[in-house]
C-alpha cells in the first residue's frame, strides 16, 4: 500500500507542477529519487511472453511458439536474438552472405534450416521457416553442451558465438571478449522484449534526464534536430530523448523505435518520471514507433511533437499510446548500433 499511495501522490503533484513552471523539476528530481528508494530490492524477473508489440505482429506467434521448443530458449531471448541480427528485417543481407530475418549463412543454413511452416521448402527469406530454424538451431546447440557446468542459455549463447567445442573445451562460457560480450547482450535483450512479470526498478538517471529536457522547454521543434548549436539547438522528438539521457551518461539509438528496446516495459500504471513513452499508429509493432517522449508524471510528458510547435508538456492517454519503457544503461549498451 505505501509504494502505490507515494506513487499516486507523487503523480497527483506533478499533475499540479505543470502548470507552476520552475519548482517542477525539484518536484521530480525528489519523486523520482522517493520512488527509486520504496521500489528498491523489487527485482524484475524472466518471462516467457513477449512484451506488448515488441515483435512485428507478423511473426508474434511464431517467436512466441517456436522460443518455446527447449528449456535453453525462451520467446523473449529468441526475439532479443532477432533483434540483434537483423532487426526483423526479413530481407537483411550482411557483408558475411549472412541472410534473411535470422542472418543464417548458406552452410549453416544448409545444415540446420528446417520446413518450418511445413510448406515443402526450406526458405532462409522466408521467416516462417527461419525463425523456427533460429529456434531449432539454438537447442541443438544446447544440446551439444548440455553436460557443461554452468547456465544452459548462456553456454548455448556462447556456442552460438565462439562454438560448442570452445564452450565444452572451457568447460563455460570461453574467456573471448566477444563472446562474453554476445552472451551479455543477448540476455540483456531479452528484458527488453519479454513483458515484467513483477515491477521494474526504476532508472537512477531519470531525475537527471527531466531536468535536461526541462530546460529545453519552449524550444522550436526540427525534423531531424540533435539540439546542435548549427541547428539552433533545436530538437526533434527522438533527438531530444537520447540527448536527454546522454546528459545523464546513457547512450540512446537516434530513432525511437529502437530506443523502445532500452530497456524493460512498465504498465500504464506503472510508469514513473523519466520512462520513454511511445507512440504509434499501429499498436502491435514496436518497429512502427513514431513519436517519443520522456514521462513526467501526473499523465504528461515533455516532449518535441512536431514542425511548428515548440517543445512543451503533453498528455500520454492518446489512442496513439503505444507503450513505455524504463531505460536502463546495461539495456542501452546491448542495442545494436544498426539495425
Amino acid at each position: 500500500m505505501g509504494d502505490g499511495w507515494t506513487m499516486r501522490k507523487m503523480w497527483v503533484g506533478a499533475g499540479v507542477a505543470v502548470a507552476s513552471g520552475m519548482g517542477f523539476v525539484m518536484l521530480l528530481v525528489v519523486g523520482v529519487y522517493l520512488v527509486a528508494g520504496n521500489l528498491a530490492g523489487g527485482a524484475g524477473g524472466g518471462a516467457k511472453k513477449l512484451a506488448k508489440g515488441s515483435v512485428p505482429a507478423a511473426y508474434q506467434p511464431i517467436v512466441q511458439k517456436w522460443g518455446n521448443l527447449c528449456p535453453a530458449i525462451n520467446p523473449a531471448l529468441l526475439a532479443a536474438q532477432l533483434y540483434q541480427e537483423s532487426g526483423f528485417n526479413p530481407k537483411a543481407r550482411s557483408a558475411a552472405a549472412a541472410q534473411g530475418i535470422a542472418q543464417f549463412i548458406p552452410g549453416t543454413w544448409a545444415t540446420h534450416g528446417i520446413d518450418g511452416d511445413g510448406d515443402g521448402d526450406r526458405d532462409v527469406w522466408d521467416p516462417a521457416d527461419a525463425i523456427p530454424s533460429a529456434a531449432s538451431y539454438d537447442c541443438s546447440l544446447a544440446s551439444y553442451v548440455k553436460d557443461v557446468p554452468g547456465d544452459p542459455t548462456e553456454n548455448m549463447l556462447a556456442s552460438y558465438n565462439a562454438g560448442a567445442y570452445a564452450v565444452i573445451k572451457y568447460q563455460g562460457v570461453p574467456p573471448y571478449k566477444e563472446t562474453q560480450n554476445y552472451v551479455k547482450v543477448i540476455t540483456t535483450l531479452e528484458k527488453s522484449f519479454a513483458a515484467p512479470t513483477t515491477r521494474v526498478d526504476p532508472s537512477e538517471q531519470a531525475a537527471g534526464a527531466i531536468a535536461y529536457a526541462q530546460k529545453k522547454l519552449g524550444t522550436p521543434y526540427l525534423w531531424g534536430g540533435n539540439g546542435t548549436a548549427d541547428q539552433g539547438g533545436r530538437f526533434d522528438c527522438s533527438g531530444l530523448t537520447k540527448a536527454a539521457y546522454e546528459s545523464v551518461g546513457i547512450k540512446l539509438p537516434r530513432v525511437a523505435n529502437d530506443q523502445y528496446n532500452a530497456g524493460p516495459h512498465p504498465g500504464r500504471d506503472e510508469l514513473l518520471p523519466g520512462d520513454l513513452v511511445f507512440f504509434s499508429d499501429d499498436l502491435t509493432n514496436s518497429r512502427a514507433i513514431r513519436h517519443v517522449g520522456i514521462y513526467v508524471g501526473g499523465g504528461y510528458m515533455i516532449d518535441a511533437p512536431r514542425t511548428g510547435a515548440v517543445i512543451r508538456f503533453d498528455p500520454i492517454d492518446t489512442p496513439d499510446y503505444f507503450g513505455a519503457t524504463r531505460v536502463t544503461e546495461d539495456g542501452a549498451k546491448a542495442l545494436p548500433t544498426t539495425v
